[in-house]
């Protein structure tokens, strides 16, 4: 079975930075692109960042420069290092492994998701 597990989250300060981690098994990152997404309560899920098997990514506007989207091939895991957070990051952050071939920030194309972390900024 394929599991993507969410670490990292909790509260952090305004112009802080907090890294969330994205351990998989029985998957490997690197078999197809992969995002970061964040969901609060009464909205749509939304894209954060995405990389490729190429290491190419694409982050949201929002993001403005402050996070960056990696992976560790040997520890199988991915990363989302989110710098000079703001208030308005504060959401649970999910990882997720996308349909064989796409690249991008739509949720309906991802597969595989894990439960979520919860980063609150103050």
């Amino acid at each position: 079975d394929v599991q993507l597990v969410e670490s990292g989250g909790g509260s952090a300060l305004a112009g802080g930075s907090v890294r969330l981690s994205c351990a998989a098994s029985g998957y490997t990152v690197n078999s197809d692109s992969m995002g970061w997404f964040r969901q609060t309560p009464g909205r749509e899920r939304e894209g954060v960042a995405a990389l490729d098997i190429d290491g190419i990514t694409t982050y949201a506007d929002f993001v403005q420069g402050r996070f960056t989207i990696s992976k560790d091939l040997a520890k199988n895991t991915l990363y989302l290092q989110m710098n000079s957070l703001k208030p308005e990051d504060t959401a649970m952050y999910y990882c997720a492994a996308a349909n064989w071939g796409y690249f991008g920030l739509h949720t309906r194309e991802y597969r595989y998701w894990g439960q979520g972390t919860q980063v609150t900024v103050s």
